[in-house]
């Protein structure tokens, strides 16, 4: 069996799993975002009292921190209640940051658990060699009321990367490579599990940021094998014991596929579908695409790494007149992490402005919203119309070296040429 599958087979009691089959499998934790507070009306409509275990279970106010709207403000007033009415130990408030981001953080996230959230950009969480995935209102509810969820075992594609990527291409830029290839809809309901000596040797923020965009690709989860460095991480804030990791020697793929990222330049997501992939140089091969809004943060691409990568192109210079840059860092962690390193001082030196820790923008409710007509490079994970505002705007996904460059020039712009 393959990771995945050992995973799912343990969780649900059974010694085997395979393809195609349906399992009740104990979650190990389960989280809910600002967006669903449905979750609290279904439980309570399915007879629920108590949650099944205060300890496995987190609100996290990220979508809507602090609140843009009076019905934003009451879905925080009644997710408080029921938080504090179920004594839950652990409750992230607008304060924290993005959901992906601060869970990791707080040491719940381990290898060889199931870890269940309203959003689909749970599958982040392989990184860590868990099993993540998205559900919605009245799943969510189920694990409330009993700690299970039902399962399909999914088929698992292989996605290697291997090689050594040059300067200035980023993991941003491997994984738009590898869905401009796979598409939008090149996995559905199936498990990507990303392999090679690229990821071998990654960090755990460049994990992150590929594992989080296999949804893109209609993944349901993804995973990683753990390294060094992610053990690193989960034993320095480690609330309970993971599992011991589980190795796949002579597992058979369903798809196998192949990227060398040492022949990778930087990439572009073009609007207005994250599968319209292109190589930068290609895409102002036919002259400048100029900009109104360059935007680094999210669950993709707003981590100490990130802005660290930006502010090395932007210090000691400044954005045009009549644009902007909008910097939301992931978590509180990553902010202070980036105010002691002089990160912040530095973007906000280039004209930077800086936001509340959480999605802002991303999701097109607050905090950088687009204007009809204009365009904006962003280090987020979509593009489709309306998705950071307006209908009639225009988004290019990048990375934040590339959203950087790109913006200190009022065009896009290859970040190589600041390395």
């Amino acid at each position: 069996m393959h990771a995945i599958e050992k995973i799912l087979a343990k969780n649900s009691g059974r010694d085997q799993v395979k393809t195609g089959e349906i399992v009740t499998a104990k979650v190990d934790f389960a989280e809910i975002n600002d967006l669903y507070l449905q979750t609290v009306y279904s439980f309570y409509e399915m007879g629920g009292k108590t949650v099944w275990d205060k300890d496995r279970v987190a609100f996290v106010f990220d979508h809507y921190a602090p609140c843009p709207t009076i019905n934003s403000a009451v879905n925080h007033q009644k997710m408080r209640e029921f938080a504090r009415a179920n004594g839950l130990t652990h409750h992230f408030d607008i304060n924290r940051g993005v959901c992906h981001q601060v869970m990791p953080e707080a040491g719940l996230i381990y290898p060889g658990m199931i870890v269940v959230a309203t959003d689909s950009h749970t599958t982040t969480h392989g990184a860590f060699g868990a099993m993540g995935t998205g559900c919605g209102a009245t799943d969510m509810a189920c694990i409330l009321l009993s700690g299970e969820l039902w399962f399909r075992v999914p088929e698992i594609i292989e996605v290697r990367l291997d090689g050594e990527a040059p300067a200035g291409v980023y993991p941003k830029d491997v994984i738009l490579s590898v869905l401009g290839r796979i598409k939008a809809d090149g996995a559905v309901y199936k498990a990507i599990d990303f392999t090679g000596n690229y990821v071998e040797t990654l960090n755990v923020a460049g994990r992150m940021v590929i594992c989080n965009m296999a949804v893109e690709m209609g993944a349901k989860t993804a995973y990683m094998q753990p390294n060094e460095d992610v053990l690193r991480y989960v034993n320095a804030r480690a609330v309970r014991p993971y599992e011991v990791q589980y190795t796949d020697p002579d597992f058979v793929y369903v798809e196998s596929y192949h990227f060398d990222v040492s022949t990778l330049e930087p990439q572009l997501s073009c609007p207005h579908s994250v599968d319209n992939v292109a190589p930068l140089s290609q895409v102002v091969k036919d002259g400048p695409v100029t900009l109104d809004q360059g935007y680094i943060g999210s669950c993709t691409g707003g981590r100490t790494e990130d802005l660290e990568a930006a502010a090395r192109i932007l210090k000691g210079r400044h954005i045009p007149p009549y644009t902007r840059l909008v910097i939301v860092p992931a978590s509180d962690q990553v902010l202070r992490e980036c105010l002691e390193k002089g990160i912040i001082q530095d973007l906000m030196d280039a004209g930077g402005t800086i936001t509340t820790p959480g999605c802002g923008a991303c999701l097109g409710a607050h905090e950088g919203v687009i204007a009809p007509g204009e365009r904006c490079i962003t280090s987020t994970n979509r593009n489709f119309p309306g998705r950071m505002g307006s209908t009639e705007a225009e988004i290019y996904l990048a990375s934040p070296a590339t959203v950087a460059a790109s913006i200190l020039n009022g065009c896009i712009t290859d970040p190589r040429k600041y390395l």
